[in-house]
């Protein structure tokens, strides 16, 4: 009996051992097939023609400098190949799915799944959710342990983890913009010295980027700073709190501004050759809020089909050189109203002409031109009376704010000179309205008026990162009934639209400049007798859409068909689904 329970139990031990080592050859066995199956990376990405030899050497060579980054952020970092190409690749070799990390994919508050230190630390951006799972893109979907900590962590919230990977670089970009830094340090502002070395960082960095303004604005516990890109508002940077009364202190300092009154103010920073940098102060619960409209002073003005107007040299001429008359561009506040005055004045602008411009301020200088800057002492109607005595054949108004103001650019119109000016409504239509409202009578606008355009501006999508698509289903919708419902036929066949991407090029935003979307109403005989007897909007709007005008939207489909924008963005400011 003894005998056979020893033998059962050096049986069993045998058994143990013997698995144990079969394990061990199995792992080993297993660990040879991945080695075999799992080249380097770049090695494979050259057999399958995603990238060069070459471009493997450079990023080797690359590599050595940056020991920290690994081979495919490296590729994508010196533009070796399409990112889109080379992502899906990586991803497919290592067995996941990868994909370009953009702002507009992320659909989700990532930190009301997890907090922006576990992101940073664990390089994951969680980007929508669909069906109860949630997916997340990871910079490196080998570190088992940080894709575990993030996967426990949506698990307690209920939620089942589907993995991606993308570049680090993104994913680092993305978590900075969200805790106010979208930028390095060093690029964006030198916050470790002077107030002025500051204020000058802060300046430049936003000439640099492209910037048309740059708020400074108090927040509770910080100062946040922030720069409008092509219409879009991006945080830069934030500030210690206790720097606030100094950055203040020397804004108003270089600004020509009181020290000493908490109140609004207006003033000019002029240190930077070649901006003239309008500084708008503002109190707040907080503080002071400083807004900064950088003007470049000698920009080169776009031809107005630059700016997208459409049409021809003919409509250009039929619209915009007349005599007797009042040209008026309608648009929001920085819809690029001003822009287009200055193209149209370019166009018209000929040694036998003379030509004077009243605006505030002059934004743009241009040879030839007498320009006349609004102040406290001089106002749009005082100097339009003193320029109507200087001999002008065109004059321009920066804005037509008031019935005095109105009134004298009616009258210059009615004596011989063609007149450009803007106001603020929602369409060329609406000008009509708007001038009724102000008191001028309906005669004199029928008389007076020859042209108003209404335009927006939309952003461009970026010709280094853009990706061809075909239309789908739901974007064809859109289009033919809108297209349909104001006559303009419509054939899909070869047309194909972009999906914006981001580069470094457009700093990941996949968008870079804009262009403007126009409508044009010209006032035709049949129109002015419906404005002289008082017929509404909506009776002026049919007759013009029976005479060939066409609203906003018309020419903003125009241009997504073209490739130049997209739908999503001309719907942030037509609002059309």
């Amino acid at each position: 009996m003894k005998d056979f329970k020893r033998k059962d139990i050096f049986d069993y031990n045998g058994l143990w051992v013997a698995l144990k080592n079969l394990n061990i050859i199995i792992q080993g066995m297993e660990f040879i097939m991945d080695l075999k199956r799992r080249q380097p990376i770049g090695v494979e990405l050259v057999k399958r023609g995603v990238v060069s030899e070459d471009d493997i050497q450079k990023a080797l060579d690359y590599q050595r400098e940056h020991p920290d980054m690994r081979l495919g952020d490296i590729l994508y970092e010196i533009d070796a190949c399409d990112p889109y190409v080379l992502i899906k690749n990586i991803g497919e070799i290592l067995g996941e799915k990868g994909i370009l990390l953009r702002n507009n994919m992320i659909k989700v508050n990532l930190t009301d799944y997890i907090s922006l230190d576990v992101a940073k630390k664990n390089e994951a951006v969680p980007f929508e959710i669909e069906n109860g799972k949630i997916k997340v893109c990871f910079s490196n979907t080998t570190n088992q342990r940080n894709m575990n900590t993030v996967r426990l962590l949506l698990l307690n919230k209920g939620l089942v983890m589907e993995t991606y990977i993308t570049f680090k670089q993104d994913i680092q970009n993305f978590l900075k913009s969200l805790e106010g830094d979208a930028y390095s340090a060093e690029e964006t502002a030198n916050t470790s010295g002077t107030i002025s070395e500051l204020v000058d960082s802060i300046i430049k960095s936003g000439i640099k980027r492209r910037a048309s303004d740059i708020h400074i604005e108090p927040l509770e516990n910080s100062v946040r700073v922030r720069y409008r890109i092509d219409g879009e508002l991006y945080t830069a940077l934030r500030i210690e709190k206790e720097k606030q009364s100094q950055l203040i202190g020397r804004l108003k300092a270089i600004s020509n501004m009181h020290q000493e009154k908490q109140e609004a103010q207006d003033g000019r920073i002029l240190l930077y050759e070649d901006y003239n940098i309008r500084v708008s102060s503002q109190p707040n619960i907080y503080g002071e809020k400083f807004v900064l409209r950088l003007l470049k002073k000698n920009t080169d003005i776009k031809s107005i089909f630059d700016l997208g107007y459409p049409g021809t040299e003919d409509d250009i001429r039929k619209s915009f050189n007349k005599r007797n008359s009042i040209t008026i561009i309608a648009a929001p506040t920085g819809e690029g109203k001003t822009t287009t005055l200055y193209s149209i004045i370019d166009y018209l602008n000929r040694p036998e002409i003379n030509i004077t411009t009243i605006e505030d301020p002059v934004e743009i200088r241009i040879n030839g031109l007498n320009q006349i800057e609004v102040g406290p002492k001089a106002t749009f109607s005082g100097s339009l009376r003193t320029v109507l005595r200087q001999d002008p054949d065109v004059i321009l108004v920066g804005e037509i704010r008031d019935l005095e103001t109105a009134e004298i650019a009616v009258q210059a119109g009615q004596t011989g000179h063609y007149v450009l000016s803007t106001i603020h409504t929602i369409d060329s239509i609406e000008v009509i309205n708007r001038l009724r409202k102000m008191g001028i009578s309906d005669y004199d606008i029928a008389s007076i008026l020859a042209t108003s355009v209404s335009e927006r501006l939309v952003r461009r999508i970026c010709p280094h990162c853009k990706r061809e698509r075909e239309f789908n289903e739901e974007e064809k919708q859109i289009i033919e009934r809108i297209m349909n419902k104001y006559g303009e036929e419509i054939n899909f066949d070869n047309l194909k639209t972009y999906d914006p991407v981001g580069c470094k090029y457009c700093e990941n935003t996949g968008y870079y400049d804009r262009i403007g979307v126009f409508e044009i109403l010209d006032i035709t005989e049949e129109i002015k007798e419906l404005i002289v007897r008082g017929a509404s909007s909506i009776e002026i709007r049919k007759k013009a859409l029976e005479e060939g005008y066409r609203p906003l939207i018309v020419d903003g489909i125009k241009k997504v068909i073209q490739g130049v924008t997209t739908l999503e963005e001309l719907n942030k400011k037509l609002l059309f689904y």
